[in-house]
């Protein structure tokens, strides 16, 4: 099968030699753009891999703590029917665990310090159904925790801060107060420290007290639990089943998913994200349009072939046909090019990283600072393939200007000197 004479006196003008001092610099101009095309097309694929493989790490060590879906009572009291919701919330087919659990604020206290934190009253037994950081704490420090004991297990930056370690003992302030015929006092509870955790996620780690379910309601006078925490077969799926769930559960009660807790964050991240894709893909249509150049270069080099192939019979659609190929081959190669290094980096970041930073001498990701030790890289096909076809899209607009002039011109004048 004969392929049409555009496509390849098209390739032919791409690959063309460097008979001539003229030609020469038109095909460096050329290669500059493929080479513009392809470095910008792998700088967006790195920097969107990054972002979001960092999205990726922050959000799974946060749901190392936090459950998918937290259902609690709207006035904040103890579920009204523990055992109904339980089985409500489990009759639905993307729930795989249930835990009940209370949370709550107060105040812990340490000598002449105090800090504020989070008590999350849990059931050792079932929590592992619902946390990974419970799953790694079941045999070593969880089992600590046995009502009336009034055992405590604290992140590890709050415990650092505190200067407590295991078996030290820490008070517990509670935020509602004692009557009593002298006043409204603070109600305090002495507490033993039986183990500590370490998520990497430094807001829970600095503020989560983890006690016996039981004593937290004896601390803080409730009958029961105030909510049960579920985990999803999928967590990508947590804001659709929590509006189901609101919507067929009974009782004054409110649901909140994952995504609900740090939206600000994520929604920073997603921001980050699109206006780092947008500055990105700037230099990829500088490229891109530096193909505009090298087209009006090599259309003023060739009015002479243009013109013979006109008196040829060649129709100014086909001379636009050859030019346009020329400049999409460009961008194709430089696309692919770019796609194949990106790729190649984002899937082997994880070597690549540690040989500059052995090379350098450096540390790009301090851990006791980012508590991430390693650069993390999870490239996705939603961001891939925008970036080939926007790059794709904008050398084909690139080309079609100097590809019009190319038809334009007129076979008699362009002979005329040669």
């Amino acid at each position: 099968m004969q392929l049409p004479f555009e496509l390849l006196l098209g390739w032919r003008y791409t690959r063309a030699g460097r008979a001539t001092r003229r030609n020469g610099f038109i095909s460096f101009i050329s290669g500059v753009s493929m080479l513009g095309i392809g470095l910008g097309v792998a700088a967006l694929i790195i920097v969107l891999s990054v972002m979001n493989g960092f999205q990726k790490e922050v959000r799974d060590r946060m749901l190392g703590v936090v459950s998918h879906i937290e259902i609690f009572a709207a006035d904040g009291a103890a579920l009204p029917d523990l055992a109904g919701t339980l089985a409500q919330v489990k009759a639905h087919p993307q729930v795989v665990g249930a835990a009940p659990f209370i949370a709550t604020q107060a105040l812990l206290a340490r000598g002449e310090d105090m800090k504020g934190t989070v008590v999350r009253g849990i059931d050792p037994a079932r929590e592992p159904e619902v946390t990974d950081l419970a799953v790694n704490l079941k045999d070593s420090v969880l089992n600590q925790l046995t009502p009336g004991n009034f055992g405590v297990v604290l992140g590890g930056e709050l415990a650092r801060s505190l200067g407590v370690r295991t078996g030290d003992k820490v008070t517990l302030v509670a935020p509602s107060g004692q009557v009593t015929p002298a006043g409204v006092v603070p109600r305090l509870k002495q507490m033993t420290v039986v183990g500590t955790f370490d998520s990497g996620h430094y807001e829970y780690d600095s503020a989560l007290v983890l006690v016996h379910m039981d004593d937290a309601a004896r601390i803080f006078r409730l009958e029961g639990p105030s909510g049960v925490r579920l985990k999803l077969k999928d967590l990508h799926q947590a804001r659709a089943v929590a509006a189901q769930l609101a919507d067929t559960l009974t009782g004054n009660l409110l649901v909140r998913d994952w995504t609900r807790q740090n939206r600000t964050w994520f929604a920073a991240v997603q921001v980050e994200k699109r206006m780092m894709f947008i500055i990105l893909t700037l230099i990829v249509a500088v490229a891109a349009f530096n193909l505009v150049s090298t087209l009006v270069m090599t259309v003023t080099d060739k009015r002479a072939d243009i013109a013979i192939l006109r008196t040829l019979g060649a129709s100014p659609q086909s001379i636009m046909g050859i030019f346009v190929v020329q400049g999409a081959m460009v961008g194709v190669i430089g696309t692919l090019s770019g796609l194949l290094l990106g790729l190649g980096v984002a899937f082997n970041i994880d070597v690549i990283v540690p040989a500059l930073e052995q090379l350098l001498g450096a540390r790009f990701l301090p851990q006791d600072i980012y508590l991430i030790s390693r650069m993390p890289s999870d490239p996705q096909q939603a961001d891939i393939v925008p970036i080939g076809l926007i790059s794709l899209g904008l050398s084909f607009l690139a080309t079609l200007y100097p590809s019009w002039r190319a038809s334009r011109v007129n076979p008699a004048e362009a002979l005329r000197y040669e």
